[in-house]
């Protein structure tokens, strides 16, 4: 087998995998399994980048940011719907519609779908490859977004999408094929937040010092409006797909659109699409009024935030042949939920203290049925927003609860206030330590700083061992609080001091827990610092501003003595960013926690090249910029030249770079630095500079 098949191979194989498990959640191999492939398809598309196409799923992770969105005229408008708020306006509806119909009484099937609380956006395809999206806009007009949304792993960058496990490599079964997507498609469809994803999503935004977002709509709009990519595809998106704007079938002739919109559902589901798996088939109206009921119910147990339901006729041409009242279709309506929103009593203000410090207040409530559910706590969010809202200990306050998501405070009801209210007021010692709260400039988030706080110490162990940090094996999601319950840690530095005999005594810990436990700890100690300093937990330092600034610095030792201002000298490193960091590390006692972790062995610096006589520095001072697609060289490897030659690859242009090495399909990088005055180089030029 070549590599040209073998890359097609992977690539198929992996799109399937993807498949299984965001749209179907039925995955059919391990995690494990799915990243070898995956390393696999990547490392030969960097050492073959001619072979790299749009569809390859190694391209999800984010392109180059852009300074705007353009804007993208539909290809027939994207419409809103009317709405009905009870089963009587819905049979009023059908009273309407009858009037035009050739018999008012004739028989009607619908199609009962989710409305869906997200963004809308549509897809556009060309003989099966994704190649743009856009928001719906003003229904004419949208914003293209086509990076953001290749993101998204549940959508399908080629379709149809391969759905039988005779593509997996080796498999030899025969399978009927799919049906042919048209040569030209647009489909929409809504992105959103999966309920279940979005508050640990909030909490963490809090605990990096950002402003929570209000509700899954408009995280899901922020997510999708980013001018970086690489942001939303950091974020937990999906979508359903649930209707047809525009086909063309070109000279083909295959790829016939059904009339009807249940088979149209089907049909999306054949090519791959995700569809909503609650949609539903009604033949009369009397299961449309029961639906509605039945789904007032169980909005609540979703995973995905809906106000309401879609009712469409089920035959296309004659719901079309309707016609509109102003820009809304007749064929269809929006069934809207009544709010689950209740008055309440705040009954107190307290003070839960987050994995890096944040002293986040939460409501005490007096409770109240909501949806079904008693609720009797809610967020507040931040002490600012408690503030510009006035909300007031003893207000009567109107509380929303949506779907799964914990209930939040809309604002007070000051017209009920009988002046025993009292003012919140921000915390001034953390609640369980005592350790003085610290508000830094600019930012709405109040913190402990106190690093042994107990109720932050758990968390931040189990933020240390993850995957995305030290990714310390066999350390179990519980395995943190029983250290710190037995008095074995007071910092994240201590477990580096666990010893085999400590364990031991701990209830549920035999010989073989504790020998895998001891072996993935000392395992952990080879890990890179990049891995380290993003496991430290500094407030904006994950795991790209940490190689970031290592790469720029070399230590975390040298690091640790920089300057706010050195560090704003970082490209990528903005000022927030260099406040925290520098104030992180004045911390006496987080000095002392580095002073462990340097004892116990961890790396703290980078690996130096071994000198190599060939390869002199002559680029040594220089400061690069890569862009586009390199003859030979992948990104990668390219970075690696310069470096072994002494020069500086950073990743946006500015007045600081001395050369862009650019190649095919350079972008704005290419724009911008023709607009500096910054050299442009080929990489046969960049070899000729060495």
């Amino acid at each position: 087998m070549d590599i040209e098949e073998r890359v097609t191979k992977l690539r198929d194989e992996i799109n399937y995998h993807l498949y299984r498990y965001h749209v179907l959640d039925a995955p059919v191999i391990s995690d494990a399994e799915y990243d070898a492939l995956y390393r696999e398809l990547l490392a030969l598309e960097a050492a073959h980048p001619a072979l790299v196409t749009p569809d390859s799923p190694t391209q999800r992770a984010g392109a180059e940011p852009l300074d705007a969105f353009a804007k993208v005229t539909h290809p027939a408008p994207i419409l809103s719907l009317a709405n009905a708020f009870n089963v009587e306006d819905l049979r009023a509806w059908r009273t309407r519609i009858g009037r035009l119909l050739p018999d008012p009484e004739m028989a009607l099937a619908f199609t009962v779908e989710p409305k869906l609380d997200g963004l809308s956006i549509v897809l556009t395809y060309r003989d099966g490859l994704f190649v743009q999206g856009a928001t719906r806009g003003n229904g004419e007009i949208g914003e293209d977004v086509t990076p953001n949304l290749r993101t998204i792993r549940s959508l399908p960058q080629r379709i149809p999408v391969s759905q039988s496990p005779s593509t997996r490599l080796g498999a030899d079964d025969e399978v009927s094929p799919l049906p042919a997507p048209p040569a030209y498609l647009v489909v929409r469809g809504e992105v959103f937040f999966p309920l279940d994803k979005f508050e640990a999503f909030n909490l963490a935004r809090m605990e990096a010092g950002a402003a929570a977002y209000m509700n899954p709509r408009n995280a899901a709009s922020g997510s999708l409006r980013q001018l970086d990519s690489a942001i939303t595809a950091a974020r937990p998106l999906t979508l359903y797909l649930y209707d047809f704007v525009a086909w063309d079938s070109g000279d083909q002739g295959s790829g016939d659109v059904p009339d009807e919109q249940w088979a149209r559902l089907d049909l999306l589901r054949q090519w791959g699409f995700p569809v909503s798996p609650d949609s539903r088939y009604c033949p009369d109206l009397d299961c449309v009024a029961a639906a509605y009921e039945e789904w007032a119910e169980k909005r609540n147990h979703l995973n995905y935030e809906v106000d309401g339901i879609v009712v469409k006729i089920n035959k296309r041409p004659l719901a079309d042949s309707l016609g509109f009242v102003g820009k809304d279709p007749r064929g269809a309506i929006a069934m809207k939920f009544p709010a689950q929103e209740k008055t309440t009593k705040l009954l107190d203000v307290v003070v839960n203290v987050g994995r890096t410090g944040i002293l986040a207040p939460a409501a005490v409530l007096e409770p109240v049925e909501i949806g079904g559910v008693i609720v009797r706590n809610a967020t507040l969010h931040n002490y600012d927003e408690i503030a510009r809202k006035d909300i007031r200990i003893g207000d009567m306050v109107i509380v929303k609860r949506a779907g799964e998501v914990i209930p939040y405070i809309i604002g007070p009801v000051a017209d009920l206030r009988d002046g025993s209210e009292r003012v919140v007021t921000k915390p001034t010692h953390c609640p369980v330590c005592g350790e003085t709260a610290v508000q830094p400039p600019d930012e709405v988030a109040i913190y402990c700083e106190n690093p042994a706080c107990p109720a932050q110490l758990v968390r931040r162990i189990e933020y240390f061992v993850s995957r995305g940090a030290m990714d310390v094996d066999n350390f179990g999601a519980k395995t943190g609080v029983l250290l710190v319950e037995a008095g074995l840690m007071h910092d994240i530095a201590d477990i580096y001091a666990l010893d085999r005999e400590s364990l031991l005594a701990l209830e549920g810990f035999k010989d073989k827990k504790v020998d895998n436990l001891l072996a993935g700890i000392a395992a952990s100690k080879g890990q890179p610092p990049e891995r380290l300093l993003t496991a430290l937990g500094i407030r904006f330092v994950g795991s790209v501003v940490a190689g970031l600034l290592l790469d720029a610095l070399g230590s975390i030792t040298t690091l640790a003595a920089a300057t706010p201002e050195q560090l704003q000298e970082i490209e990528g490193i903005g000022p927030e960013t260099a406040v925290s960091v520098t104030t992180w590390f004045a911390n006496d006692k987080n000095r002392a926690i580095l002073e462990k972790l340097r004892a116990a062995g961890l790396n703290f610096a980078k690996a130096v090249p071994a000198a190599d006589a060939q390869q002199p520095a002559t680029l040594a001072g220089l400061t690069f910029v890569i862009t586009g697609t390199l003859p030979t060289m992948s990104r990668d490897e390219a970075k690696a030249f310069i470096e072994a030659h002494g020069g500086k690859v950073t990743g946006s242009v500015s007045k600081n770079t001395d050369y862009l090495l650019a190649g095919e399909k350079a972008g704005s990088k290419l724009t911008k630095a023709q607009q500096l005055g910054v050299s442009i180089l080929s990489e046969d030029e960049l070899r000729a500079l060495v």
